[in-house]
């Protein structure tokens, strides 16, 4: 995995029009999808994340970008007390799933989040999501149900899932 910079935020857009539809077509409407990815992954949004303390990287197959993860160091969690580090988006292209990156990228946030002397990391994941299945095997815990509202009518259904150390 590579820091991602400004110039490459581009790369994230484009990776997440690729995934989104395959991974949320059975999950959310079509409307609900374009909404959240034209508010979520423009650049300009994207841009303001970076400014908000996330930080993207992204895995490369050879040459090929393949995946992205964004996460930020300190993030408040509830009223927990530890220092966690929080796991904002970690996505792969389809045809990569299976393969060992998404254990490979979950592993290095964990690194990078013990070298900052966090307790923990968390994530949200949608409810209806199969990745939940892939976390839980991971080691992640289920901490709590969560109910987002985005705006324009639509919510964000999750699973807040922790895995501490």
């Amino acid at each position: 995995m590579s820091v991602c910079n400004r110039e490459q935020l581009s790369i994230v857009r484009d990776l997440a029009y690729t995934i989104w539809p395959s991974t949320y077509r059975e999950i959310l409407s079509s409307e609900q999808l374009d909404y959240m990815l034209h508010n979520f992954y423009s650049v300009a949004n994207l841009e303001k994340q970076m400014d908000n303390g996330q930080v993207f990287e992204l895995l490369f197959e050879d040459t090929n970008a393949i995946g992205f993860v964004a996460y930020e160091l300190n993030c408040n969690f509830e009223n927990f007390s530890q220092t966690l580090t929080k796991i904002h988006k970690i996505y792969l292209l389809p045809e990569t799933q299976g393969k060992g990156y998404g254990k490979f990228m979950i592993d290095e946030i964990v690194k990078i989040a013990k070298s900052n002397n966090q307790k923990g990391v968390f994530l949200n994941v949608n409810k209806y999501n199969k990745a939940k299945f892939f976390y839980e095997k991971l080691g992640f815990v289920i901490s709590k149900e969560e109910v987002i509202d985005i705006g324009n009518g639509y919510v964000m259904d999750d699973y807040v899932m922790e895995y501490l150390f």
